[in-house]
């Protein structure tokens, strides 16, 4: 089921606009792979579990609120942004990386899907002044020095059933990095929302401020 059926699988209340986006976005990251690489080759086939999937582990733990803010610390190709952007197309998605490269295909991506509340930027998190209800990211760094650099640009206020804070993907062992970190956090397996073997070590760690 390595298609866009997938994430119907999953998800069963998708209205028609957002099924015709998530099934262009192989073809859309197929065609920019070719000429930039920001999924490993042998990784496209791979799509819709390991990336879009992988994305939408944080729509099983939240529902971000219409007119929302999320920031996306280290997109890359616009993960998990573009996703979470499809599926909750009335919260506003900050999606930032360091390497313009990856940012024009964030940009090419969101034009080519429609997408009105995304806007992408080539800044390092640290220079970020804006103030957002969540930060989204998948497993760019240690967990510490991601909260160190992020950790002041969550809005005070919530209005959300989850407190603000950070929502981190990752995978193996986190044993030693949640011990660093120092901070209270909550773990979801998600393993325990979706069946493949990809997701049997993957998880999010909520950090709340």
């Amino acid at each position: 089921m390595e298609n866009s059926e997938l994430i119907l699988h999953y998800f069963h209340d998708l209205s028609p606009l957002q099924k015709t986006q998530f099934s262009e976005l192989y073809g859309l990251y197929k065609g920019w792979n070719d000429k930039i690489n920001v999924i490993s080759r042998k990784d496209i086939d791979n799509l819709y579990v390991n990336h879009v999937l992988h994305s939408l582990g944080i729509a099983k733990v939240i529902s971000f609120k219409p007119g929302s803010k999320v920031l996306d610390v280290g997109t890359g190709g616009g993960f998990p942004g573009i996703p979470l952007a499809i599926f909750f197309p009335e919260t506003h998605f900050h999606l930032v990386d360091s390497i313009g490269k990856k940012i024009t295909v964030v940009n090419n991506v969101a034009t080519s899907l429609g997408l009105k509340n995304v806007k992408a930027e080539q800044i390092r998190a640290e220079q970020i002044k804006e103030e957002y209800d969540f930060i989204v990211s998948r497993a760019v760094t240690h967990l510490k020095a991601f909260y160190g650099w992020v950790h002041k640009r969550i809005k005070k206020k919530s209005t959300h059933e989850l407190y603000n804070g950070i929502l981190y993907l990752k995978g193996g062992d986190l044993t030693d990095e949640l011990a660093q970190l120092k901070k209270p956090y909550q773990l979801f397996e998600l393993s325990d929302y979706f069946k493949e073997d990809f997701f049997q070590t993957k998880k999010i760690v909520y950090i709340p401020l």
